[in-house]
């Protein structure tokens, strides 16, 4: 056992010298990550609940989600309790570095964050459009699916942000107004979704995963009530620790391919470049002129 002190916190890290992924990572290595990234992940993390992606054994092993706060979390990691349909939930959201550093302890490599922020949680800040490639299709033809997508929210004077989901596809953030409802971001997100298959063959919304190959799989339900994303800067449990990773529109056209940024690689971009997503928040939008489109005007 290790004690650290994170911005004021004494921690007790454990098992730093464990793999988690073959002879690539270790434990160690994860936790230090999240300590490095912290400040710039915080800021579309905090205010929001957090669903844990845990892998006590490392990527090898059994993983599973975790929604409700492990009994033993620390009093000052704040919590908010959400009733559902089924049970009340204590989620934990993530303020800060030293939160950051005790979910990778407890061997959390992905952290899925909701939509909406823990004060309004009825109302998203955050609209998604998830760009998934089916079997066949290219990783080319994501980024053109994703360009399209910003030209037609462009249309409705609306901008996204992109960045690698940290598998094969491209996730679109959009900042709102947290005005609508779960149910109206999803209606304005599928007409966006659909003009962009309207104008691009091989373009899909089509929730039948046998009939998508050779496709990029628009998925505007991930703004359902009650789903979470992988946020900026979070580890996927895949080999070579691969990270959701910001990227201008610019960079995003360029791009060869999705497996350029990992654990190892995105702290050193980040010094070097800087947050491809600061000022995400500056200027927030209304999907009304999408909803008139919708019939929900």
């Amino acid at each position: 056992m290790t004690v650290v002190t994170v911005d004021g916190r004494s921690l007790r890290l454990t098992n730093l010298d464990k793999e988690y992924w073959p002879q690539a990572y270790l434990k160690g290595d994860l936790i230090r990550y999240f300590a490095e990234i912290g400040h710039f992940a915080l800021p579309y993390l905090a205010g929001r609940p957090i669903v844990m992606n845990r892998y006590p054994d490392g990527v090898m092993g059994k993983h599973f989600y975790q929604k409700n706060r492990p009994e033993y979390t620390p009093a000052w990691i704040p919590t908010v309790r959400v009733a559902h349909s089924e049970k009340t939930v204590e989620y934990i959201v993530c303020e800060n570095r030293a939160t950051l550093v005790w979910l990778a302890n407890q061997g959390c490599i992905e952290i899925h964050a909701w939509l909406a922020r823990a004060d309004r949680l009825d109302r998203p800040d955050l609209a998604v459009l998830d760009l998934d490639p089916a079997e066949g299709a290219t990783f080319r033809q994501v980024i053109t699916v994703a360009l399209l997508a910003k030209t037609v929210m462009a249309e409705f004077g609306v901008a996204g942000w992109p960045k690698t989901s940290g598998a094969t596809g491209v996730h679109i953030f959009i900042p709102l107004e947290p005005v609508h409802t779960f149910g109206q971001v999803t209606k304005a997100m599928e007409v966006a979704a659909r003009l962009v298959t309207g104008v691009c063959e091989f373009a899909t919304t089509e929730r039948s995963v046998e009939k998508r190959a050779g496709k990029v799989y628009i998925d505007y339900l991930q703004n359902t009530a009650g789903k979470t994303m992988a946020f900026p800067y979070s580890v996927r449990p895949l080999p070579g620790a691969p990270v959701s990773t910001p990227v201008s529109w610019p960079e995003l056209a360029t791009l060869k391919g999705p497996s350029g940024f990992t654990m190892r690689t995105v702290p050193a971009r980040l010094k070097r470049r800087g947050d491809a997503y600061a000022g995400l928040f500056e200027k927030r939008y209304r999907l009304d002129p999408l909803l008139a489109l919708a019939g929900d005007g």
